[in-house]
C-alpha cells in the first residue's frame, strides 16, 4: 500500500444525502442493490486516498477519467439508501472553486493551465449531456460551514468511535443525521427567522442555497453532516463539549424571541469555535 492510500486524510467536513434504492432509474438502481450487499464497502478516507493517489502522477490528474460506481451505504427504518460519490462530478466542482480560491501563480504550480483547460472542457461537455446532475456530496475545508447546523438539532448528534485510521485504530467520529423532511422544515424556519431579523446576506444566501439542494432529493432521504478529517485536527475534550448545532438553534430561537443579547452571544461561541479551527488552515 503506498503512502497516498495508507495516510489518514484531515481537514475536509461533508454534508451528505443517502437516498433510497427507489429514488434511483434503473439500471442504478439495480448496481446499488447488489452494491449495498458487498461484505466489505469503502469509507470515507478510502474515497479520499483514492483522489490523493491521482495527484502523484506528472501531469496530475485533476479528475477521474471515469465517474465512481462507490457509494456510502446507510439503512434507514430497514430501507437501503445510498450516496453515490459521484467523485467526477465534485471534482470538476471543486475545480471550479480552486480557481476563485487561489491566485493564478499558485494554481499553476499545482495544477498546470493545459491540464485545467482540459478538465473544464471535459465538464463542460459533461454538462451539456447531463444539464440535471448534481451531487450527493458537499464539501468543506477547514470548518464546518455554519448554514449546514440549521439542518440539525443536538438530540441527533453522534460522538463516538469511527472508522479505522491507517494504523487500524478506530478514530473519532462526529456526525448528525436526520431525515429529510426534517431538515427541509429546518431550513425554512431558520430562513424564515433571519429574514425577518437581519437583512440579506451571504448567511442567507447560503441557507438558501442548501435548501435548493435538498429539494433536489428524495423526500425519503437521509440528510448527514460528517466532520470526517477535522476530527483529527480537534482535542478530544473539545470536540466532545461541541455542540455546534444546540449553538444554532439556541441563537435562531433568541432571534425569534427577539433577544438579541441572547443570539449574539450563541453566535459568538460558534464563530469563535471555527475561527480556532480555520486559523489552523495558516499554522507553519
Amino acid at each position: 500500500m503506498g503512502v497516498a492510500s495508507s495516510v489518514t486524510v484531515p481537514y475536509a467536513a461533508y454534508l451528505r444525502v443517502y437516498e433510497p434504492l427507489g429514488a434511483f432509474p434503473e439500471p442504478e438502481r439495480s448496481h446499488w442493490a447488489r452494491y449495498a450487499r458487498r461484505p466489505v464497502l469503502p469509507g470515507a478516507q478510502d474515497e479520499l486516498r483514492r483522489s490523493l493517489a491521482d495527484l502523484l502522477p506528472t501531469p496530475p490528474v485533476p479528475v477521474p477519467v471515469h465517474e465512481s460506481g462507490d457509494a456510502f451505504v446507510a439503512v434507514v427504518d430497514g430501507v437501503v439508501c445510498v450516496c453515490p460519490w459521484r467523485t467526477r462530478l465534485r471534482g470538476w466542482l471543486a475545480l471550479e472553486e480552486l480557481t476563485e480560491r487561489f491566485p493564478a501563480p499558485v494554481l499553476d504550480a499545482v495544477l498546470p493551465p493545459v491540464v485545467r483547460r482540459q478538465a473544464q472542457a471535459d465538464h463542460e461537455r459533461w454538462a451539456e449531456r447531463n444539464p440535471d446532475a448534481r451531487p450527493w456530496i458537499r464539501t468543506a475545508t477547514w470548518q464546518v460551514p455554519l448554514r449546514w447546523f440549521v439542518l440539525f438539532c443536538d438530540e441527533e448528534r453522534e460522538h463516538g468511535k469511527g472508522e479505522p485510521g491507517a494504523d487500524g485504530a478506530e478514530g473519532p467520529l462526529l456526525r448528525y443525521r436526520t431525515p429529510m423532511v426534517q431538515a427541509r422544515r429546518r431550513v425554512a424556519r431558520g430562513l424564515r427567522t433571519l429574514r425577518d431579523a437581519i437583512e440579506e446576506g451571504p448567511l442567507i444566501d447560503g441557507l438558501v442555497d442548501v435548501g435548493r439542494w435538498l429539494e433536489e432529493f428524495h423526500p425519503r432521504s437521509l440528510v448527514e453532516l460528517d466532520y470526517g478529517g477535522l476530527v483529527h485536527m480537534v482535542p478530544e475534550a473539545q470536540l466532545a463539549e461541541d455542540h455546534s448545532a444546540a449553538d444554532t438553534a439556541e441563537g435562531l430561537a433568541a432571534l425569534r424571541a427577539g433577544d438579541g443579547v441572547r443570539a449574539g452571544e450563541a453566535y459568538e461561541r460558534l464563530t469563535e469555535r471555527w475561527r480556532t479551527v480555520r486559523d489552523r488552515q495558516f499554522a507553519n
